[in-house]
């Protein structure tokens, strides 16, 4: 119930996600419909629309970040634009373009990628009941070999601290501000 009661408010302000062109692949284009009732999507893309695309669908290609901005803004009116993360996400930041960044943090990693307390020897002895506890220490940069959750290492440096801290079921729900 609290990640619900902390993530619906939010979700019914979102009139437009931008994401990059590979979030919208992965996702096949969501079958043409915005996720979670969200009224568009502006993709950033060097690439046109895929062949065959309805060209009434309610997503949008865009070149280049600033062009990403503008066009969201002009569609979503008074309600928010929400940004994928991702390279996107990461040149967005860097370039001053957003105001927070969301964060949902649970134990596991979607698509490609190691899940979190499940690789290798972690995962067989948790799964053997051997591990008391698991800890999880969650930075908004990644050291490492890892990729980045936000681009250059000098965005990283952008965040606030958290001012919203969330706890759900199996997930932490944070929520950074970006220093100006």
């Amino acid at each position: 119930q609290a990640s619900y009661d902390h993530i619906r408010p939010y979700w019914d302000q979102i009139g437009v996600t931008i994401a990059g062109r590979h979030v919208f692949d992965i996702t096949d284009g969501w079958d043409g419909k915005p996720p979670s009732g969200i009224d568009h999507v502006v993709v950033v893309t060097h690439r046109p629309a895929p062949e065959g695309w309805d060209p009434n669908a309610p997503f949008h290609f865009v070149h280049g970040i600033e062009a990403a901005v503008t066009k969201a803004q002009e569609l979503a009116g008074d309600r928010t634009v929400e940004v994928a993360a991702g390279d996107v996400g990461g040149q967005m930041l860097a370039a001053g373009l957003v105001d927070e960044v969301r964060m949902d943090v649970a134990p596991v990693v979607l698509g490609s990628g190691v899940e979190v307390a499940a690789g290798d020897v972690g995962g067989q002895m948790l799964a053997a009941g051997l591990v008391d506890e698991v800890r999880m220490d969650v930075a908004p940069v990644v050291l490492g070999s890892g990729k980045r959750y936000f681009g250059s290492v000098d965005a990283q440096h952008l965040l606030e601290d958290p001012d919203v801290v969330v706890q759900g079921n199996r997930v932490l729900h944070l929520r950074y501000r970006v220093r100006r």
